[in-house]
């Protein structure tokens, strides 16, 4: 019988860790997941979906910071992973203004604990993840992973950015394969109390306003998290091949490096929608209409995010395709399971 691939997934408590930690399980791979379950949002919600992938016989939780010294090269060094999938990260573009030093941790230094362990134990290949902020102040739309993008708007954005550029200089000195893929606004079951989805349906249900910025005049990519995740399980077998080597590039709008064996991959769904048409969405689902408190914009926000999805439907044949509406009915169904509401 042939032996199960074993995946790193770091993160894998949270949103989109679990779920691409129980497509993985599904597949039939062997997953180590690896979550320090911190207290920036419920650590129930972290504890419960653990519990659901323990269920399954092949998953093996770790509990534990990725910046704890060490702690990386261990299990890299103890598992010999096929795919490291690295998720966790201190999130949320405003919690960067009131708590920097928490983004320096767990996204810089623990990256850098990250890049040292595949140095030392290259898995066959590594995707990180990004993000869509890290496009920042451009207005070219949609944004395309080819596109320059050099000023970014948030501290978190601005980690991001410095992953990218650390796992391309490891990706150039040691020949390590890696994958950034730039999420757009993922949303779906299981999400954070902290994204907007969440928190205009506990308001909605509770009889509170929800606060709206920039007036409504916003959109964004919208992406469902079935489709993400798939997305990351399909680009698995797509390493960015090592310099030098035939037929490199997958085509005129591949984002490879002339010089490391990587590359940045949008996962979005190519559609922008209006900030108060996905109101309106969670309205229709909830049967409820929504008080609204309209603001002026945050700082470090952007008035718009649009993906570029044709280097995903290029690599793996598909790209997300579930509408916001579809989405955000998961959503509620989910959320009037979970809080029985």
């Amino acid at each position: 019988m042939t032996k199960p691939r074993i995946a790193l997934v770091t993160g894998s408590a949270g949103f989109i860790g679990y779920h691409i930690s129980k497509l993985l399980l599904e597949q039939g791979w062997t997953v180590v997941g690896l979550d320090a379950l911190s207290d920036y949002y419920d650590v129930s919600l972290k504890e419960r979906r653990h519990e659901m992938l323990a269920e399954f016989e092949g998953f093996t939780p770790v509990i534990g910071k990725i910046e704890e010294p060490g702690l990386l090269m261990s299990l890299f060094a103890q598992y010999g992973f096929d795919a490291a999938i690295h998720l966790a990260a201190q999130a949320g573009v405003r919690y960067s203004i009131e708590a920097p030093r928490s983004y320096v941790d767990a996204n810089l230094i623990g990256v850098y604990e990250l890049l040292e362990a595949a140095r030392a134990h290259p898995p066959a290949h590594m995707l990180m993840a990004s993000t869509s902020s890290i496009y920042g102040a451009n207005t070219e739309m949609p944004y395309a992973e080819t596109h320059k993008a050099d000023m970014q708007m948030s501290f978190y954005a601005a980690t991001k950015k410095a992953n990218e550029a650390m796992a391309h200089s490891y990706a150039h000195l040691y020949e390590l394969p890696i994958t950034m893929f730039r999420f757009f606004t993922v949303y779906g079951p299981w999400g954070r109390p902290d994204m907007a989805l969440f928190k205009f349906t506990k308001a909605i249900l509770n009889g509170d306003p929800i606060d709206i910025y920039n007036h409504g005049d916003m959109r964004r990519d919208f992406t469902y998290v079935d489709d993400l995740v798939a997305g990351i399980a399909a680009l698995i077998d797509k390493a960015p091949a090592q310099v030098g080597s035939d037929a490199r590039a997958v085509s005129d709008v591949d984002s490879l490096s002339k010089v490391a064996p990587w590359r940045a991959v949008n996962i979005g769904n190519g559609s922008p929608v209006p900030l108060m048409e996905f109101v309106d969405a969670i309205e229709q689902a909830l049967g409820r209409e929504a008080q609204k408190n309209f603001m002026p914009m945050q700082p470090g926000d952007v008035p718009a995010t649009w993906a570029e999805a044709q280097l995903l439907t290029d690599l793996t044949g598909s790209c997300p395709k579930t509408s916001v509406q579809d989405g955000v009915k998961a959503f509620v169904a989910w959320y009037r399971s979970y809080y029985e509401v």
